[in-house]
């Protein structure tokens, strides 16, 4: 369990700008994702790349996972992105409006004739119709391909024409990647919430997507980070009966039927607590 790493907080930061780069050495985030794609302008983005993949060399960033987003297929800027990414080998290389599996194969090809290390993965942005609709198959595309990350501003703009409140009109699509994700045994990290201001709706947004099975929220603001490591830990209860039902399980083999607390325990049970326990174990690994 000792090798699993949380992905409660994944922090989005403009590569463009040096200042957000120093801060994310000091931001108790999980994750960083240094941005090339929206939160760059045109003319910035060679400069951003260069930083990115500097950043990701420095060895300044502790033991936090490093994601650098690059333009998307198509895009002038994409193919020198992915070299510049292949070459810093950062743990992941994020692609924004992944909509086929084919794309998967030609980003893998394309990570692997830059010289990509195995170390680096691949994840891909699920953020329209068609990707969502598609989403087993890319998620089953590659071995190399081991996260999906909701990109639901995206999504929502091709929706709808106008602002429209809450996350019932994505719903469906969430729930549709989630599915292809838990299918592929990949990780799938929920969308952000933009309104920095408002605590009470992120953290609500928070819970909804722990209860939903996310992994982790994506983030635009480090004032975020704290709400999404609470929401996304297991509760101390949580680990309590985790640890007392995997007893159980241990201790009843051979016995029939297993409870735990008048429950009937299956293996998927014992699966689910194993999860909590990494999970858990992975957080206080952190914090030593």
């Amino acid at each position: 369990m000792t090798d699993f790493k949380p992905l409660r907080s994944v922090l989005y930061m403009p590569s463009s700008n040096e200042r957000a780069l120093e801060k994310a050495k000091t931001l108790p985030a999980d994750a960083i994702i240094f941005d090339l794609e929206d939160a760059v302008a045109p003319d910035a983005k060679p400069a951003a790349r260069e930083a990115a993949a500097a950043a990701v060399q420095s060895g300044e960033y502790g033991e936090r996972h490093l994601i650098i987003r690059v333009n998307g297929i198509g895009t002038e800027w994409h193919a020198d992105d992915i070299r510049a990414a292949a070459k810093a080998g950062p743990d992941v290389v994020l692609v924004p409006k992944v909509n086929s599996a084919e794309e998967v194969l030609e980003l893998v090809d394309a990570l692997a004739a830059a010289g990509a290390p195995a170390k680096t993965t691949l994840w891909a942005m699920v953020e329209t119709p068609i990707g969502m609709l598609n989403a087993l198959s890319i998620a089953t595309a590659s071995e190399r391909l081991t996260g999906f990350v909701m990109g639901t501003n995206d999504l929502v703009k091709e929706l709808y024409a106008e602002h429209v409140p809450g996350r019932q009109p994505v719903i469906t699509g969430l729930g549709l990647a989630l599915l292809a994700a838990r299918a592929a045994g990949i990780v799938i990290i929920d969308g952000v919430y933009n309104d920095v201001k408002n605590v009470d709706g992120f953290l609500a947004e928070v819970e909804q997507g722990r209860q939903m099975g996310f992994d982790g929220k994506t983030l635009i603001h480090p004032g975020q980070v704290e709400g999404a490591n609470a929401g996304f830990a297991p509760s101390e209860q949580a680990v309590e009966d985790a640890r007392g039902l995997i007893q159980a399980w241990e201790d009843g083999k051979g016995a029939g039927v297993v409870t735990y607390n008048g429950k009937m325990v299956e293996s998927l049970h014992v699966e689910s607590a194993e999860r909590t326990l990494a999970i858990h174990e992975a957080i206080q690994a952190l914090q030593a």
